[in-house]
């Protein structure tokens, strides 16, 4: 206890950081999920489509919105980047 006391100007600071940096990985871990899997989910819509089980026209519609969904995030990480 008193070790902990004496060393605390030194390891407060080090745990502060570390208290920090997980408080920004959690919020970035969800964001990294959800692009992930839209391009997992354009792979699969990509397969599909290659299988012949999508006409194209249901295929392009499906994919500019998976597209789109892909850009509005990345469009959203570089203002988050561009805020900070």
């Amino acid at each position: 206890m008193i070790f902990d006391l004496l060393l605390a100007p030194v390891t407060a600071p080090i745990n502060g950081m570390n208290w920090i940096a997980s408080k920004i990985l959690e919020q970035a871990e969800p964001l990294l999920d959800e692009k992930e899997n839209l391009k997992k989910e354009l792979l699969a819509l990509q397969l599909a489509f290659d299988m012949g089980e999508l006409s194209e026209d249901e295929f392009e519609e499906r994919e500019e919105a998976l597209l789109l969904a892909i850009q509005a995030l990345e469009d959203e990480d570089l203002d988050t980047e561009d805020e900070d």
